[in-house]
């Protein structure tokens, strides 16, 4: 590593307080502004700014698309940290789905599926987690820290393996087996505290200022919605390139230099963090001029947990915490740590949060399975729960171009997965008992 890799990246001119708006030079703070500078909701949340107009001359979506790294490191100009310190584990790149079954069995022709549970840890969160282990190693930290329900954790854990990093990782201890398993397999020192999520963010908040550890916590951390944003670079990249082949063409959309936004996206909404980076994405194409309008975001929540839901419904800046008891353990969250980004999003994009019941997410874990070849754990299922929600109020027009993006893998969640699927038929090894089995599942499907 060279010394200028510990230097501010030339595009990042600063960042700025969305609260009071104090604007701070690049390094000059790292986490929150000193004007809420207390643990909870009521942050002092920092927006990292860039020199546009120097982005915009230096590249293009042209010479983006035709950069040979895959991964988000060839959006680079746009991030804040250097490429070089970019974990050796490619994130991102994930495909966007033209699901022609899955929205025609709904009435939306032209829906696709941003399948983010192929991230290297199968979540969403490996593009946030690669730019911390880059901070964290560009501040030469002996450690990095995060909190987590678990898929932030797995993130952290494998993007800090491959950096050589080490990692120290905060969990509710009720955090599904198959995620604590990640952390533990890839290395990490794994605390399960005897607590809900929010009690090991506050603990590792505490624990990092304590020991001098590099935070990533969600919210609290300004940089992992500069890493979270690349996803929405990634759809309207892919996008293009099928709406250029046709947007009934069944295949998956591929990279392309003419970028194209959706008319709407919907994604999963816990902590607020990654509907925050889905519409900092959309903004900075905008400010590029690589883009000509903003799709509208849709947050979705569970009933069991709807703090964001019910500050956008009552025109709160600064929701109330909720106690949060929702089956989608990604997104629930009692005081959720990034609101005034994720109500930004919707507001400012002239969408909606939508709620809707634990039965209900899922319930949408199978047609996005069986019609759109997804797997998504709960959290992920929210999203397309939410769409449906949405287009029964008519929120959403049924020609309209729609995005939902899946933030985690149904591999995160195999009891949920299996509650819904149900169980095996267990037969004896003969071809009589594979008849009867055949037509015993005809005639349950035929009764269903």
């Amino acid at each position: 590593m060279t010394s200028d890799t510990h230097a501010p990246p030339p595009y990042v001119t600063g960042l700025r307080c969305l609260r009071c708006g104090t604007e701070y030079a690049p390094d000059a703070i790292e986490y929150v502004c000193g004007c809420r500078p207390n643990v909870g909701s009521d942050l002092g949340t920092l927006d990292v700014q860039y020199d546009y107009p120097a982005i915009a001359a230096a590249t293009s979506p042209a010479q983006i698309a035709a950069d040979p790294d895959a991964s988000i490191g060839r959006w680079s100009a746009l991030l804040p940290v250097h490429w070089a310190n970019l974990p050796p584990l490619p994130v991102g790149n994930t495909p966007l789905l033209y699901a022609k079954r899955l929205g025609s069995s709904i009435g939306l022709p032209n829906l696709f599926l941003k399948d983010d549970g192929r991230n290297p840890s199968a979540s969403l969160k490996d593009r946030a987690s690669a730019i911390a282990v880059a901070r964290a190693q560009e501040k030469s930290a002996a450690i990095v820290a995060t909190a987590s329900t678990g898929n932030a954790a797995a993130a952290l854990a494998g993007q800090a393996a491959a950096a050589g990093q080490a990692s120290v990782i905060f969990v509710p201890k009720t955090a599904p087996q198959a995620k604590i398993a990640q952390l533990l397999v890839y290395g990490s020192r794994v605390l399960a505290v005897d607590g809900s999520y929010d009690d090991a963010f506050d603990l590792c908040v505490a624990a990092c200022q304590e020991f001098g550890w590099y935070n990533r916590n969600t919210g609290y951390n300004p940089y992992m919605t500069e890493g979270k944003k690349t996803v929405s670079f990634e759809i309207v990249e892919q996008l293009g390139a099928a709406k250029v082949s046709a947007i009934h063409a069944p295949q998956p959309a591929t990279r392309n230099s003419q970028l194209a936004p959706p008319d709407a996206v919907f994604v999963s909404v816990g902590d607020g963090c990654i509907i925050g980076g889905v519409h900092k994405g959309f903004k900075d194409l905008l400010a590029l001029g690589w883009i000509e309008r903003m799709p509208r975001i849709y947050g979705v929540q569970s009933a069991d947990s709807p703090a964001l839901h019910n500050a956008w419904r009552d025109g709160r800046e600064i929701p109330r915490p909720v106690a949060a008891t929702t089956r989608a353990d990604s997104i629930s969250v009692n005081a959720p740590r990034d609101p005034v980004k994720a109500l930004n999003a919707v507001r400012q994009s002239g969408g909606a949060f939508v709620l809707v019941e634990d039965s209900a997410i899922l319930a949408a874990m199978l047609p996005l399975a069986r019609l759109g070849a997804v797997f998504a754990e709960p959290a992920g299922a929210a999203a397309f729960a939410g769409l449906q929600a949405a287009l029964a109020a008519g929120l959403i027009k049924t020609d309209e171009t729609v995005v939902v993006i899946n933030t985690g893998s149904g591999l995160k969640d195999v009891p949920a997965a299996m509650q819904m699927a149900g169980e095996p038929i267990t037969i004896a090894p003969t071809l009589a008992a594979v008849q009867s089995a055949l037509n015993s599942s005809t005639k349950s499907t035929q009764t269903d």
